[in-house]
């Protein structure tokens, strides 16, 4: 694949990852924060473009989407978790499809990943920020929204890979 198509999936891929962010949000008035669908776009940008440009594409997506909403001062945590779990997803889908385990069931561990980056993550910036409290009330909503990205990620992969170009993508980019 060329330089050009992998630049074009990894824009596309970080505005899905922003917009997914941003279109529902479910506010936890506990936290100050919010639950929504994005993590679902971060776990598949690492599945399907790999652990460079996926990784990329999650984190600035993500980033952008706490700009966008008024949460800027989550931008700089939310870019590393988020390019962790693109990074880990990419990695563990890489691994298990690799042996020969189904594309579904290997999502399973990306999304554990996710729960477990995500809800360690916001904990560890909530501790540093506003202390202990603050941060255990956000391990419920956290591990939900990594949850529900599981779910949507695990719908979504089959549709999207029924797309020939971002098949061609996801074999292409996942063999880097």
């Amino acid at each position: 694949m060329n330089q050009t198509k992998k630049l074009v999936y990894t824009a596309l891929f970080t505005a899905l990852c922003c917009v997914g962010t941003m279109v529902i949000q479910i506010p936890t008035p506990a936290t100050h924060g919010y639950i929504h669908l994005g993590d679902a776009f971060v776990i598949l940008s690492g599945v399907i473009l790999g652990k460079k440009y996926g990784s990329l594409a999650a984190g600035i997506g993500s980033a952008f989407a706490d700009i966008f909403s008024g949460y800027a001062y989550y931008a700089p945590t939310t870019f590393i978790v988020k390019f962790l779990v693109a990074l880990t997803a990419a990695v563990l889908y890489k691994a298990l499809t690799n042996h020969g385990v189904k594309d579904l069931i290997a999502m399973i561990p990306c999304g554990l990943a996710d729960i477990f980056f995500v809800v360690a993550g916001y904990f560890i910036h909530s501790y540093i920020t506003e202390g202990v409290g603050p941060a255990l009330l956000s391990v419920p909503s956290n591990a939900i929204q990594g949850c529900s990205g599981l779910v949507v990620a695990a719908i979504l992969l089959p549709i999207l890979t029924a797309v020939p170009d971002i098949k061609r993508a996801k074999l292409c980019m996942n063999h880097e």
